[in-house]
């Protein structure tokens, strides 16, 4: 079954792009995405069994649907995450929600992560070289906070939906994004305020 990602990037080649090998290509992608209308997350997570993987490796990028164990306390949360892992353990893992953030600084996030890719083949032996003591130290890498999260394996609500790296830019802009206790606009505004940007 054709998913989203295989619609753009076949749109994408016809118009003469290749996913993730220049600024412009870049650029191409997460217009196209952006301009996508609204995506069903459980049909996406539906469309191609291989992609539906158990076990998460750091520096790949997933999605999957989620229900935070103390949700009553949380002033709002992304029922279905885009993350890049950066840390995982027997029981949980952290990684950089990049729904957190407006279009524009996630632009700038991925931009910068970009310079950290193991090779620039962009196919599946690519993954970002990161950890939490590398993002705090790298000065281009200042608008990660916000997208820090931490996730239990007991609440998840579906198998991970792994994104090729040639999908990144796509994935990064489809509107995905299911906050609940706030909308997107609020959840970002204090995503700014935390990174101290307008």
């Amino acid at each position: 079954m054709s998913t989203v990602f295989d619609t753009i990037i076949t749109t994408g080649v016809r118009a003469g792009q290749i996913p993730a090998r220049t600024d412009a290509a870049r650029s191409w992608y997460r217009d196209a995405a952006q301009s996508f209308g609204r995506v069903n997350e459980r049909k996406l997570l539906s469309g191609d069994a291989t992609r539906m993987v158990n076990i998460i490796k750091p520096g790949n990028m997933y999605m999957f649907m989620y229900d935070p164990k103390y949700k009553e306390t949380l002033p709002y949360y992304d029922r279905f995450p885009m993350i890049f892992p950066f840390r995982v353990e027997s029981d949980r893992f952290w990684g950089l929600n990049l729904h957190y953030l407006p279009h524009t600084l996630r632009a700038r996030l991925m931009d910068a992560l970009y310079d950290t890719a193991t090779n620039q083949r962009f196919d599946e032996t690519t993954k970002l070289r990161m950890s939490y003591k590398m993002l705090q130290s790298a000065s281009k890498i200042k608008f990660f906070e916000p997208c820090v999260k931490q996730y239990l394996y007991t609440q998840l609500n579906s198998k991970f939906l792994y994104v090729y790296p040639s999908e990144w830019d796509i994935a990064l802009f489809l509107p995905l994004e299911r906050f609940a206790k706030a909308s997107k606009t609020q959840v970002w505004s204090q995503s700014k305020k935390m990174v101290g940007t307008k």
